[in-house]
């Protein structure tokens, strides 16, 4: 799956666009007063009319523009615009909501009756076809597998006549079959004219709450089919892309140019180094260590490694540095710089975040030529509207939100942050670095936690230490490495080993800080109200303080002239009010200084309180809520059931994981990094919930589709205890599973029959199966038999968790039951279907014993078992109980309280 985050990978799809547009609006209320800025205000209403088009739709958008003509007429009527200005403003909003309305309608595949059908008949549906087009992206090689996106010219399905497309887009993943297949397929470069043999199926939609969804994903990027190939044999080059000149063949170029750059970093840095080094000097993230890449993004570090405007403004200034010492006049070093940035934006990849940066760079250069450079307003509200009209899909993306948003907040909030600050006559640079960070941070958190879901503490550290270091001495040392490696090789190779030694520390610091996990916070997903009011609370305090502080400036100062600069003014002041405060005491003048002060103050002592009740809200935002839940999540063939008590505990059933099937000799078939249904599912689900921490674990046995997942579990979300059936298994994630609980030191507990445990006053579990302890730890290959079985009891509602027995052991539960009287014996309300639904499990005595009035099958919709079998279908069926399947519906969930039980499925 692509990469597609700015600051990590979010667990899902979102849209988070309004944000950019509240943000944005705390620029305008800056200067609202102001008619010598229109270009700020239209592009307000431009991007607030791109906004009600991808959220609200066409009645919300028309809803939305009678607002928009409200605002516009209060701002006439109040002499805040001209009316020339509202009409043209008002213009803006109709022609990006109806650019984002006709984009809408028109990203729609050509083959519809397909999708039909394919819709209608499930994941399972692929059409066999024949597919002429050109490759229009890099060719990722990972593994066994080559991904790339191709533009369809024609389409035969099956035997029929081919259809001619007008630009469908497919993503086309092609498994290889022989490692010397990597070659071939590395030589396939964006331009390319090829013809594809494979099968045509949907993109997988979200199936679990909160999950990331990679069909809505795609359609964002007007993809609608998967095409998916096997052996490269599959693909023949009709047309290199040298032999003809288009647009996608000019970026095979591009790209040729970037993996050349990308091997003298090879050459010039160690493995370990190499991936890190691309990254960051251009933006080739494809060879980046996963678990680095985990370490930077615990601590909100991975910006470093988004090409942005920090890379652009370090080029620019080290060419202008550059082209200074050849003596070069100022007009010539604009142009100059002007014509470079395009260069260094496709260089690098060319993502939104460095087209923002590039595209603010470039129409400053042409507005400072014309000696027009106002404020960095201006640019980025420019820059918006260009980046929008040529793409209105931009407002959705990550990296495009993350960066206008912090771009934004810096312009709007580091000066009158800053001017809050001490005055310092040497070493102002550090005040400005700590207003810098702390206004990012403030203005990136909200969307930080709405699809990343976690905070570090440290973070501020972080970023405020090792973000100078690696801008200002890593990334030019990689770079000039770079230039100078085609000049002088040695002299490169001493540059690159000293940013190695530089690199070495700083990898040591991050790890380090990384590793404390008592600083990691787990932050639900929050409500788009609430990222609207905490962009709002924020802007409102940059102008409260910016208001304060000229405020100061004007009744505190007497001696500041009009020609003087505000910071020699505030400078002036600080000393003032010192000494006036020495020789009048409290009483004196410098009493009416403090009460002015305070006069200024108290407005941001509310603002932090205000922004306390935020947090604490976005933090636990059902802690009043008694309901309770149990989720049995898709985790494809596999179970994991996740339960919140009343009392806000969790509880987590087992996790899933898929069974590797490798045999030796193929491990050039792994990826660099493998979809896990631990770290790319569950653990994003629990973080996107909020769950803090996990109560109870418990594992019903050591298969690998019931424990792998746990890993990533362990690893990053605290666990109180776990409950294991009290054996192991000699398998490798059996033992990686208990070796990452006692590093976290995890008290684990081998319950058996007849036990019963209280989470709270209203959760109890019974636990059913297995019927006595193990006097040692055995290592037992066959497991299912040994799994525990529970019953857990939410109010008056019971649950049965059956792991994976088979009809033998359901008999022993069943008359160990009836001898022992363990439970009630009353009808369950919900039973998990054992073992998938195998042919051997869930017999007619299990089902005449418990009476379950529902029941949960947890597979996989590609499952190559048969699970659920026929024949336990036909039992349920007969036995009268509700199916819930998640290879069809995705995940149930069950809500509880005393009144009953409500069910919903994704």
């Amino acid at each position: 799956m692509e990469d597609i985050s700015w600051g990590g990978t979010p667990s899902r799809m979102k849209s988070c666009g309004w944000g950019f547009f509240f943000i944005l609006a705390q620029g305008v209320r800056d200067v609202m007063a102001m008619n010598r800025r229109p270009l700020v205000w239209f592009a307000f209403i431009f991007v607030l009319g791109s906004c009600a088009a991808a959220g609200l739709g066409l009645h919300g958008t028309l809803y939305a523009g009678g607002a928009a003509v409200l605002l516009a007429v209060a701002a006439v009527l109040g002499r805040q615009a001209s009316k020339g200005l509202a009409i043209i403003c008002l213009l803006g909003f109709c022609v990006a909501a109806g650019e984002r309305l006709w984009a809408d309608s028109r990203n729609v595949t050509e083959l519809q009756e397909l999708l039909e059908v394919a819709e209608s008949e499930g994941p399972r549906t692929a059409y066999t076809v024949h597919v002429s087009g050109t490759i229009i992206s890099t060719v990722e090689v990972d593994g066994d597998r080559a991904q790339f996106r191709l533009e369809a010219a024609a389409i035969q399905v099956a035997d029929e006549k081919p259809l001619v497309m007008r630009g469908e887009r497919l993503m086309v993943q092609l498994r290889l079959a022989a490692q010397p297949e990597q070659g071939i397929a590395a030589a396939w470069q964006r331009g390319d004219q090829v013809r594809v043999d494979g099968e045509l199926s949907l993109p997988a939609k979200a199936t679990n709450s909160g999950g990331f969804d990679y069909r809505r994903y795609l359609r964002s990027q007007g993809i609608h089919w998967l095409l998916k190939s096997k052996g490269a044999a599959a693909l023949a080059v009709e047309a290199p892309a040298a032999e003809a000149f288009s647009a996608a063949s000019l970026y095979g170029r591009v790209d040729a140019a970037r993996a050349w750059l990308g091997a003298r970093l090879d050459y010039l840095y160690p493995p370990e180094q190499a991936g890190y080094m691309k990254g960051l000097v251009l933006g080739i993230r494809e060879d980046l260590d996963p678990e680095q890449f985990n370490q930077f993004a615990r601590l909100g570090l991975t910006h470093i490694l988004a090409i942005s405007g920090l890379h652009v403004g370090v080029f620019m200034y080290a060419l202008t540095g550059l082209l200074k010492i050849l003596r070069q006049p100022r007009e010539r070093i604009l142009l100059f710089l002007l014509a470079a940035v395009p260069f260094y934006v496709l260089l690098t990849g060319a993502s939104p975040s460095v087209l923002r940066a590039g595209l603010m760079a470039m129409l400053g250069l042409v507005a400072a030529r014309m000696g027009k450079l106002k404020d960095g307003l201006h640019l980025i509200a420019a820059a918006a509207v260009v980046l929008l009209l040529f793409n209105p899909y931009l407002l959705n993306d990550v990296s495009f939100q993350l960066s206008f948003i912090v771009t934004l907040g810096l312009i709007i909030g580091v000066p009158p942050f800053r001017r809050a600050m001490p005055i310092w006559r040497r070493g102002s640079w550090v005040l400005d670095l700590v207003a810098v960070t702390v206004v990012a941070q403030l203005v990136s958190f909200p969307v930080t936690i709405y699809y990343f879901n976690q905070f570090n503490l440290l973070s501020l550290l972080a970023n405020f230490v090792l973000v100078p270091f690696i801008s200002m001495i890593v990334m030019p040392a990689g770079a000039g490495a770079l230039v100078l490696s085609m000049l002088w090789p040695w002299g490169a190779k001493l540059i690159a080993n000293l940013s190695v030694i530089a690199n070495d520390g700083s990898f040591a610091i991050i790890g380090w800080l990384a590793d404390q996990s008592i600083f990691r916070q787990v932050w639900g997903t929050p409500s788009m109200w609430w990222v609207a009011a905490w962009l709002l609370l924020i802007g409102s305090a940059f102008r409260r303080l910016g208001r304060g502080n000229a405020r100061l400036v004007k009744d505190g100062h007497p001696a500041a002239q009009p020609e003087q600069g505000e910071e020699t003014a505030l400078l002036q002041t600080e000393e003032t009010m010192l000494l006036r405060d020495r020789q009048s005491g409290i009483y004196g003048y410098g009493s009416s200084i403090t009460e002015k002060r305070s006069r200024v103050y108290r407005p941001l002592i509310i603002h932090a309180l205000i922004a306390m009740l935020l947090l604490v809200y976005a933090y636990i935002p059902d802690a009043l809520d008694r309901t309770a839940t149990v989720s049995f999540l898709d985790v494809g063939q596999g179970d994991a059931a996740l339960i919140r008590t009343a009392s806000g505990k969790h509880i987590l059933v087992d996790g899933g994981g898929a069974i590797s099937f490798r045999k030796p000799g193929e491990e050039w078939r792994d990826r660099s990094d493998p979809f896990e249904v631990g770290s790319k599912v569950l653990v994003p689900i629990l973080k996107d919930r909020g769950v803090h921490r996990i109560d109870l674990l418990i594992l019903s046995h050591m298969d690998t589709d019931h424990i792998k997942g746990l890993i990533a579990v362990v690893e990053e979300i605290p666990v109180k205890r776990i409950w294991w059936n009290g054996t192991l298994r000699s398998s490798e994630d059996s033992s990686r599973l208990m070796e990452a609980a006692i590093r976290a030191d995890i008290p684990l507990y081998a319950p058996i029959a007849g036990e019963r445990w209280s989470l709270d006053h209203e959760t109890h579990l019974d636990v059913l199966w297995p019927a006595e302890r193990m006097s040692d730890i055995p290592v037992i290959k066959d497991q299912n038999e040994l799994s525990l079985v529970v019953a857990i009891q939410l109010y008056e509602s019971r649950f049965l968790f059956t792991g994976d027995i088979s009809v033998r052991t359901e008999g022993e539960i069943v008359r160990m039951t009836r001898e022992r009287l363990m439970v009630p014996q009353e009808p369950i309300d919900m039973m998990k279907v054992a073992h998938h639904g195998s042919r051997h499990s869930t017999g007619n005595e299990w089902l005449a014993y418990w009476r379950p009035s529902g029941a949960v099958a947890s597979v996989g919709a590609t499952n190559t078992y048969g699970h659920p079998h026929p024949d336990v279908l036909g039992r349920l069926e007969a036995a009268g109980v509700v199916l819930w399947r998640t290879d069809t519906g995705g995940e149930a969930r069950f809500q509880v309280s005393g009144k009953g039980i409500s069910a919903f499925q994704k």
